[in-house]
Order: structure tokens, then sequence, then C-alpha cells
């Protein structure tokens, strides 16, 4: 057998070993999915196409697939709404801002796991925290009642959507979701969401 070396410049070694160990990393945390970077509603369903893949090629049984998928699509929508690190939409596109965040799914102890993460203002930590403790303290029965009433109300001042979505993962979640802040500057602070399915 022939051995054949790839001899390349310091720089470009050092590129290809710092992605490798980044996926190496992921690999060993259990990530199958991850993504990091500038969210729309088009790359919500680009890469919503590819998980679903991924999942079935997995053999995920239907309930599974509909629950990671759900609370993916709700992670992202969380993500295109609230994310506070966003551009400004161009004259070419449909009118939206595209906001930054990152997101990966992992297995972990025979369960998927659905991180979320993004920046958000430091004012609405308190209120977010409220409403996520309140989430986590919830039953099965306390969170459908919960899903119906929000359904049936009218949206609050501040969401930009029905208000469902944090409801939604946590639904989906086989158990309590976990949620963690992390204060980033005097007005931002990094918000992440853990959900397991």
């Amino acid at each position: 057998m022939n051995l054949v070396l790839f001899v390349r410049d310091q720089g470009e070694q050092m590129l290809a070993n710092e992605v490798y160990e980044l996926r190496a990393s992921l690999r060993k945390q259990g990530v199958v999915f991850a993504y990091s970077g500038y969210v729309t509603e088009g790359i919500l369903s680009g890469v919503g196409d590819a998980l679903k893949q991924k999942l079935v090629s997995e053999d995920a049984d239907t309930k599974t697939l509909r629950s990671v998928f759900a609370v993916f699509v709700e992670q992202m929508q969380n993500i295109i709404r609230y994310s506070v690190e966003r551009l400004p939409a161009d004259t070419d596109s449909d009118g939206l801002d595209i906001s930054y965040g990152i997101l990966t799914i992992g297995n972990e102890a025979g369960s998927y796991v659905v991180h979320a993460g993004n920046l958000i203002l430091s004012s609405d930590v308190e209120n977010m925290q409220s409403r996520l403790s309140a989430l986590r303290k919830m039953n099965r029965e306390e969170l459908k009642a919960a899903y119906k009433d929000q359904l049936r109300s009218e949206p609050d001042t501040v969401s930009k959507g029905a208000g469902i979505g944090l409801i939604e993962i946590a639904r989906r979640a086989s158990k309590p979701i976990e949620f963690d802040f992390m204060r980033v500057d005097d007005q931002h602070a990094f918000f992440a969401l853990k959900a397991t399915v």
C-alpha cells in the first residue's frame, strides 16, 4: 500500500485542524446537527428538510420525529423573532430582518436534546425567567390547558407571535425544559434553552 502525504503550508494545516477539532468536539458531545449563524424563514425551511432526512435515517419513530421537529421549528422561530443580534432587511428581500442564533440537536442518554441560544435585551431577562420557571413547574395537563388558553387569548403587546412557542416546546419535551441567561454587557444577555425529547 502506498501512503500519500499531503503537504500544505502551516496556515492550511491549522485551518483543517481547527475545523476537525470542532467537528470532533461536537460529535463527542453527541451533536448530530448544528447550525450557527443568521436565520430567516427560508433557512428554517431548508435546514428543517435536512433535519427531517437525518431523523428518518436514524429510524426515529413518528412521534419522536414530530416532537423533535416541532421543538426545532419553535426554537428557530424564537431566534428569528427575538434575537437582538440582527441585520436589517435589504430591499431585495421579503422585508424581514435576519437574526443570529445557534441551535444544536444531539443524543443524550437515549433522548434527543435540542439546545438553542441567542442574544436578548437584559431588560427582558426577568420576564422570560418568570415565564420559563412557570412552565417548568407545570405537568402535562397544565401545559395543555395553558396552550389552549394562550390560543384563545389576545397576543401580548411584546410578542411577535401568538406567544405559544415556549409552551409548545415545554409540551413536546419529555422532561422539564432547562434555561439559563448570561450577562454579555450592560444591555444584552445570552439566552440558552434546552429541551429533551
